[in-house]
């Protein structure tokens, strides 16, 4: 895939990580479930390991800092945003009513990035890369994220400090009848992901990353097999692809996505 403009990824979701207390664990795991190829960091001397699907890198797995690790943070998924300018979009955040709760940082030989909260506590990043060019990975890729879900507050001011922040757009709202309504959201006129309240029995407002895997059966065995646990699924959801929802052996939160069972 070419390299598009940065300005062409502006209010993208455009990288992954997962912050873990098990670094070989995490990459013996997600190298089973979804077939990443592992690449060490090459860019700084920060312990790193680059999730490649084919020759796309797509995230990272790195292990919980320790200043996040002192104020308990847990393994989790986190989804980086890119922007133009990382300190503005921070003031723009804290004035929507959202936190940050790591000012803008710079990675040497990478970018600059702080990490930020919604309003109802769902973390994200904010990015900005040094290159001006940035690869954009594929959403309907095997091994690329192929949607971005939030289980937050309400979905109605969820959706209106995301879109005055990015620019997101509405697409197609779906009664979930208990469980409220389904917001579709768009980025650059593609659909992105969904908004939705989150489960009573969810601890916390945070953001699911749906991971594209050929089958949702056979990945199902996997995720098992290397000690995950599948909570929701698999489901089949509109538009005929099959879902789940799953915990990995340290108790991150991951979805998988497949066109077929």
């Amino acid at each position: 895939m070419a390299n598009p403009s940065a300005s062409s990824v502006l209010g993208k979701f455009v990288w992954y990580d997962q912050m873990s207390n098990d670094l070989p664990g995490a990459e013996a795991f997600y190298a089973k479930v979804v077939g990443w190829t592992l690449a060490p960091n090459s860019m700084n001397d920060q312990r790193y390991t680059i999730l490649k699907a084919g020759e796309t890198m797509v995230g990272g797995l790195m292990p919980i800092p320790e200043d996040a690790a002192h104020m308990g943070v847990k393994p989790a998924w986190m989804g980086y945003v890119a922007v133009d300018d990382v300190k503005a979009y921070a003031d723009k955040v804290r004035a929507a009513g959202g936190a940050i709760h790591r000012e803008p940082t710079d990675i040497p030989n990478v970018g600059t990035f702080a990490v930020a909260a919604d309003p109802h506590g769902a973390g994200f990043l904010l990015f900005r890369g040094n290159a001006d060019e940035v690869m954009e990975a594929d959403p309907m890729r095997q091994g690329c994220i192929g949607w971005h879900e939030l289980h937050g507050g309400d979905p109605e001011s969820a959706f209106a400090f995301y879109s005055r922040l990015f620019g997101w757009t509405k697409g197609e709202a779906m009664d979930m009848g208990p469980m409220g309504t389904y917001q579709i959201f768009t980025t650059k006129g593609r659909q992105s992901g969904g908004m939705m309240k989150k489960m009573a029995q969810e601890p916390m407002a945070h953001w699911l990353y749906y991971i594209n895997v050929e089958a949702i059966d056979a990945a199902v065995e996997r995720v098992k097999s290397a000690g995950g646990q599948v909570i929701n699924g698999p489901m089949e959801v509109p538009g005929g692809a099959w879902i789940i929802n799953g915990l990995d052996p340290q108790g991150a939160m991951f979805a998988l996505v497949a066109p077929k069972r």
